[in-house]
């Protein structure tokens, strides 16, 4: 975490400054074009009113902003809105007038026409102070003062009072007859005299003295003084500024003298009254603000000869957002903070190493156009800037003027982006062809060469009295004496010709030509060389050689190095001799892009350069590249042109898209006091915590035990360059890494369902810039924990559990034997059933449906395990088919047909032996087999079965059906095969059917 500076350390380095540095502001060339940049927060960022009153800063770091609305707090992202409540807890006016933050954290707040209020942060509430007597004079209060004795004044409608802070008791302060009851200043001044801001004019009460007088002056400034008095203030020389309603300011010196305030002071010639001085602040530089009511901000350094004015400007963003200021106030990190009819302001008054020059039509120092493509510094030390649309700007530092030039005829509204200055002090300038600028007059002579008309012109380059001109149509030397123009290009196939024919910049180095062209660099060692150049190109395969075709500036420095802006890096040579050994810096490095458009060396050795996202600079001793930031100054988001040059007093200059962006290398930044990152909001379990009750950096933070859901919004409280600070947040013990907010986010952690124990958050900003800083702070979260996650509950739990299992292993042992007898029992029961469920199967697997005797496929099997065990002659086969079976079905039908072929199998098997194999072989065909039996014996079996068919009678359907069968006999032969021997039993069958049917044959 960065450390603060001490006190007294932090105010010899602030006096120093003041001594040393801000009396160079007024030498500073460029201050008359440095506006401030201001940034805005309004109604859409939170505020409850465009109308804002004032804007101060409590202890910890938060803004506060009155509005007519409500009262807001604001941390750079969020804004907590405090409206109009009719309980006795609530703000009792929306319309807050002004503020005065408390040592304590507390805020004073004076309303419209709810008196005075005190906002307690510890529980958020405002505590109302009476009216009248024991209370404040009034309830329309104007100002709130510290008198710097431990009480506050308060000017109001009625008189003035003050409130004693040790005590909590106001007391009212006679302020005499001379004086209208109503004050709207009050200021107690480091001698002790007390100054009244009245409708009648300035009062005193000196140190000592009892009563207030009129304080008196001569000519103007009494005038001045018998105005209504709006705003006092006593700067850090003693000088006491007074504001009034309508004739400006005055000022009364140490020695008691007063002044008029050069420029903004009594009525105006010709007669019109001031804007009226609702509030004065000196800033921290010395300078002097003053917040008017319809003149935005004056400004004034003391010394200086006049004002300096700071207005909205609608074409500027940057600007006042309103010009009816009602309160100014600078920031613990040297922001500005102005109150305005649309909202409030903030500008960084100590980021003066970057400024931008934008265009305006409201102001004589801004510019033509907002696209700077060409810069150049004449001999005269005049800055010309080509702009967009034919526009040129001239800069004439040493009589801070701008004067606008614009090219005519062909080249109207055409883009400048070269200049060179001729021997006779004349300007060229490269637009779509040439034209030339009288350095006197400042009369622009336009299409100086109609052979270039239609070329637009990269660069210029004065040659003695020849002009070198880079086009995208080659190289032009031009001999304006003669008129004599050559034109020299890239000839394809001679690698000794120009590298490319678009050259883009043309620089002196050692004496030599180097002309960037978009094929890489091509040096000559005169400037009418048509070939022989020596080319360095690009070449992958090499890594000393250029990263890239895509040149965009070269630039030498003091230690001699070329340094060459590529869309690959920035590169550089160590000398212009060979061999040309390129180095290269990448993102890697520090660059914010790889992408070089304009390269600048400053005095020292550095190297600056402009990037499509930014500006960088590389240390010329370290080679470390850093990337500028807003809170250098810098505004200018993107740079496409290769457009820079440096200033005649050392500023380095970049051209953008959104103006000139001016950089004071040398620039120091004043010491100040480092911001603080802090938690700003609080949120647990839903509940949002009271501001007073937040933790402070390094703080601790104890939630009870049902409290497991948290949220902190956290905030670098130095209200800059918000979109720019990354900022992340770890839990340790419960995040593995940092966790990143979203760039431009709102920060927060946020953490649900968290178990017990004691965590560090860890919160991190870092800014960026060339004083980028990492800034950390930690909260230590204690989270207690629930009655049954207590180290004792744990005990019991763990003796409960022992004694529960110990139980349980007794009852599962009981359990697991009784269920083992009764799985036997199953088993046993089951196996049975099982089997007979098999034996079922088997033979409903091996049984023919209709009949219950084998089926074929079973038959078979079986019959093949007979033939195999039985010698030959001790089996016999009998095949039997039906008679005139199909006229059965025919005549009485199918079902009957069964009945028939069901009852002729029953009586096959109960004519057959036991032990003999009977199946349906098929339709009305069936087979016997009689193991262990001659062929005699089967013949004699197959003649009783014949017969016992012959006698059936089958009934069905009231009829009774008769049936013959046809039988085939054979016996088992040796080495016969089961085919074989059903092939002459079935020959067998067929002979009996010859033969007449209803009879036997055997088979041969």
């Amino acid at each position: 975490m960065p450390r603060v500076p001490r006190a007294g350390g932090w105010l010899v380095w602030v006096l120093a400054w003041l001594l040393g540095i801000a009396p160079a502001w007024a030498g500073d060339p460029w201050a008359p074009f440095d506006l401030p940049w201001f940034d805005r927060v309004g109604v859409t960022d939170g505020l409850p009113h465009a109308i804002t009153t004032s804007v101060v800063q409590d202890s910890r770091g938060l803004i506060w902003i009155g509005t007519m609305g409500g009262l807001v707090r604001y941390d750079g992202f969020r804004t907590q809105v405090y409206t109009q409540r009719n309980d006795d807890r609530g703000l009792p006016d929306a319309y807050v007038r002004c503020l005065l933050a408390l040592p304590d954290g507390a805020l004073l707040i004076g309303t419209g026409a709810g008196g005075l209020v005190r906002f307690q942060p510890g529980d958020e509430t405002f505590h109302r102070y009476p009216t009248g007597a024991g209370g404040v004079a009034d309830r329309k209060i104007y100002a709130l003062t510290s008198d710097g004795a431990g009480g506050v004044l308060i000017a109001s409608e009625r008189g003035l009072d003050r409130l004693d802070l040790a005590r909590d008791r106001i007391e009212h302060i006679d302020t005499g007859k001379a004086a209208a009851p109503r004050d709207f200043s009050a200021l107690r001044d480091r001698a002790g005299n007390l100054w009244l801001g009245n409708d009648r004019g300035l009062f005193v009460r000196w140190a000592g003295q009892s009563g207030f007088v009129r304080v008196e002056a001569q000519g103007a400034i009494a005038q001045v003084l018998a105005d209504q008095v709006w705003a006092l203030r006593e700067d850090r020389e003693g000088r006491l500024w007074v504001g009034t309603l309508e004739l400006g300011v005055v000022y009364r010196d140490r020695d008691g003298s007063w002044h008029a305030l050069p420029g903004f002071s009594g009525s105006q010639s010709d007669g019109a009254r001031r804007a009226t001085v609702r509030d004065i602040l000196e800033t921290s530089s010395g300078a002097l603000w003053f917040a008017t009511d319809g003149n935005g901000v004056i400004t004034y350094v003391p010394g200086e000869a006049t004002v300096r004015e700071l207005v909205h400007d609608a074409a500027m963003p940057s600007s006042l957002p309103g010009d009816a200021v009602r309160g100014l106030f600078e920031d613990r990190s040297g922001n500005v903070w102005a109150a305005t009819d649309l909202g409030v302001a903030h500008a960084n008054l100590l980021a003066r190493r970057v400024f931008t020059l934008q265009p305006s039509m409201q102001s004589e120092h801004a510019l033509a156009n907002v696209s700077v493509r060409g810069i150049f510094v004449d001999s005269h030390g005049r800055i010309w800037l080509g702009l967009g649309a034919g526009h040129i700007d001239v800069i004439d530092l040493a009589t801070a003027s701008i004067r606008h030039l614009e090219l005519g005829g062909r080249q109207r509204r055409r883009d400048v982006q070269a200049f060179a200055e001729a021997a006779d002090g004349s300007i060229w300038v490269g637009t779509q062809g040439l034209a030339r600028v009288d350095p006197q007059t400042f009369a622009v002579q336009g299409a100086i060469l109609p052979q270039l008309d239609r070329v637009p012109v990269l660069h210029l380059l004065a040659d003695g009295d020849a002009l070198l001109i880079g086009t995208y149509d080659g190289l032009y030397r031009y001999e304006p004496a003669s008129g004599a123009l050559a034109h020299i290009e890239h000839v394809a196939n001679d690698p000794g010709s120009l590298a490319s024919s678009t050259v883009r910049q043309i620089t002196r180095v050692n004496g030599a030509y180097w002309y960037l062209t978009s094929r890489g660099i091509s040096i000559a060692t005169a400037a009418d060389q048509r070939s022989g150049f020596v080319n360095l190109l690009p070449d992958p395969a090499d890594p000393d050689a250029l990263p890239g075709n895509q040149l965009d500036s070269l630039a030498v420095d003091a230690r001699g190095r070329i340094w060459v802006g590529t869309a690959a890096g920035l590169a550089w040579l160590n000398s212009a001799r060979p061999p040309y050994r390129f180095h290269t810096l990448h993102m890697a490095d520090g660059l914010g892009s790889d992408s070089i458009n304009a390269v600048l060396p400053d005095a020292h050795g550095n190297v600056w350069a402009s990037l499509p996202n930014g500006i960088a600079r590389v240390d010329g001793a370290t080679l470390h590249a850093q990337t500028l930031g807003v809170r250098d100054g810098l505004r200018v988001s993107s740079y496409i042109y290769a457009a820079a040059a440096r200033a005649p007093s050392g500023e380095l200059l970049f051209g953008g898209l959104g103006g000139l962006t001016v950089i004071r290398p040398d620039w120091q930044s004043p010491p100040r006091t480092e911001p603080v990152l802090a938690i700003t909001r609080l949120t647990v379990n839903e509940q949002v915590q009271p501001i007073g009750s937040l933790p402070p950096p390094g703080g601790s933070l104890t939630l009870a035990p049902e409290e497991r859901n948290l949220r902190v919004a956290f905030a670098l409280l130095d209200y800059q360059a918000q979109g720019e600070t990354v900022y992340s947040y770890r839990l340790d013990g419960f995040d593995q890494d940092w966790i990143a907010v979203p760039l431009g986010m709102r920060p927060y952690a946020n953490y649900t369902n968290l178990p017990h124990g004691s965590y560090p958050l860890r919160l991190r900003a870092v800014t960026r810039g060339l004083e980028g800083r990492t800034y950390e702070t930690v909260l230590h979260v204690s989270i207690q924990p629930r009655w049954y996650e207590t180290p004792a509950a744990a005990l019991f739990g763990l003796l409960l559990l022992l004694a529960g299992i110990v139980v349980l292993v007794q009852l599962r042992t009981v359990y697991l034997r009784r269920q083992a007898r009764q799985l036997q029992e199953r088993i046993d029961r089951h196996t049975l059933e099982l089997r007979a469920a098999n034996q079922r199967l088997d033979e409903l697997a091996s049984t023919d449906e209709l009949t219950g005797v084998y089926n074929r496929r079973r038959f078979l099997a079986l019959l093949e395990e007979v033939r195999q065990r039985t010698p030959a002659g001790h089996a016999c086969l009998l095949l039997l088919d039906l008679d005139h079976f199909k006229r059965i079905n025919d005549s009485r039908g199918h079902i009957a047909g069964d009945a028939v072929i069901r009852q002729v199998a029953q009586t096959l098997v109960s004519t057959c032996r036991k032990g003999d194999l009977v199946g349906r072989y098929g339709g009305e065909e069936l087979v016997v087999c009689l193991p262990d039996c001659e062929l005699a014996q089967g013949i004699a079996l197959a003649e009783r079965i014949r017969q016992a068919l012959a006698e059936l009678r089958v009934l069905h359907g009231g009829v009774s059906i008769t049936v013959t069968a046809s039988i085939g006999v054979a016996a088992h032969r040796e080495g016969e095969s089961l085919t074989q021997w059903l092939a002459r039993a079935d020959e067998a069958l067929y002979e009996a059917k010859r033969d007449g049917r209803n009879r036997c044959a055997v088979a041969a």
